[in-house]
């Protein structure tokens, strides 16, 4: 039997708030916290952080003289990452791992450096040491003093839940007893929208829900970008103080027949959730968080995926990005967030598209993020 491993602590940053009172409140709530932004001169729809999130962002510049130059994505990922480590009770004799992804990285700042440098032909010192995605990892690991291995990746949007497989391999390996993992990602920018209206992706509704996650029978893409960061504070064994227990991870890669989409039943997650699923009986999970990133085949291929593995005895569905977008990088943690939200309630919040009757007793729940590429990623949750 593989080793257990607790989710101790868990801590966001993003359009829901920034403590777990805030998250849920919003998560209550049946209104989108998506809304029209003016960004490079059009308005799109996007889900961004607070005025009063933006200014603790905007602080944190101002307290240190090296943060001065940071990206908004290392930023969120400090103050996800303090909180996290906060509510875990560990401190500066605890020797822990870190590993915090992002699916685009530094793309505010290193808009910013390129623009200067198309039209100056220089850039700034700080230009390359601010822009590697390697930073993130670098600086939370830098601010709260962990001397354990620090490491960064970006598997598109994946990456939070490829960082919690990552630290459960440490653990279970014994390499490590503490591992801190989580995604941040900060793509409110003219360039990465475009990059998405490009494919035809993005949003272009003009109501209420700008983003129709899980709506099955939407007739136009709804994809819509939002901004945070998430983390969680792992450790080895089946501890009494844990928030969660890991059940089950699976990871699965699709033979690439498009640059952007998955195949029609999503045979990757398919894999991943059987993977992620193999010690448990199939009646026991109620619930799955999906990835649903409001594109017609991205919902359309995860909820056939769905089909496929239970049969006629689906779990209860959702997903939050109708709620705050898809944030990329950070989208998989913030997922494990509400899946552990709901199992602390014990009460499930649903997608307005997808109304399921809510009095089933939340036991086990199954988290999935897939991204560009066909890089999937299954875990499974129990109180």
């Amino acid at each position: 039997m593989a080793t257990p491993v607790s989710i101790i602590s868990l801590a966001s940053f993003s359009p829901l708030g920034n403590n777990p009172d805030s998250v849920w409140e919003n998560y209550l709530s049946d209104r989108s916290l998506i809304h029209s932004t003016t960004i490079g001169g059009k308005i799109v729809p996007t889900a961004s952080l607070s005025d009063d999130l933006r200014l603790q962002a905007e602080d944190l510049k101002t307290s240190n003289a090296h943060y001065k130059y940071l990206d908004n994505s290392v930023l969120y990922a400090l103050l996800a990452s303090r909180q996290a480590v906060q509510k875990a009770g560990w401190g500066q004799d605890d020797i822990f791992g870190v590993n915090i992804g992002s699916s685009r990285g530094a793309t505010d700042i290193f808009e910013k450096h390129f623009t200067e440098f198309i039209e100056t032909g220089k850039t700034a010192v700080q230009a390359s040491p601010a822009t590697t995605l390697g930073n993130i990892s670098s600086w939370v690991a830098q601010d709260i003093k962990s001397s354990g291995p620090d490491i960064s990746h970006s598997i598109t949007c994946s990456t939070a839940l490829h960082a919690l497989l990552n630290g459960v391999a440490w653990l279970r390996a014994g390499m490590s007893d503490k591992f801190l993992v989580g995604g941040s990602e900060a793509p409110l920018t003219p360039f990465t929208i475009a990059q998405m209206q490009a494919m035809k992706i993005y949003s272009s509704i003009d109501d209420e829900y700008p983003c129709r996650a899980l709506d099955l029978t939407k007739t136009m893409n709804s994809m819509v970008l939002g901004e945070g960061a998430a983390m969680a504070c792992l450790q080895v064994g089946h501890l009494p103080n844990a928030l969660a227990y890991i059940e089950g991870i699976g990871y699965a890669t699709e033979v690439l027949q498009h640059s952007v989409s998955i195949s029609a039943d999503a045979d990757c997650m398919q894999k991943s959730m059987l993977m992620a699923l193999q010690d448990t009986n199939l009646a026991d999970v109620d619930a799955v968080v999906m990835h649903a990133p409001g594109t017609i085949k991205g919902d359309l291929s995860e909820y056939n995926a769905i089909q496929k593995i239970f049969g006629s005895n689906v779990p209860l569905l959702t997903t939050n990005k109708w709620k705050i977008g898809h944030t990329f990088g950070a989208s998989g943690l913030l997922s494990l967030e509400l899946a552990i939200l709901m199992l602390q309630h014990n009460h499930f919040i649903p997608s307005p598209f997808l109304p399921q009757p809510s009095g089933r007793p939340l036991r086990k729940i199954l988290v999935n993020a897939v991204g560009f590429g066909g890089n999937a990623v299954s875990v499974l949750i129990s109180k």
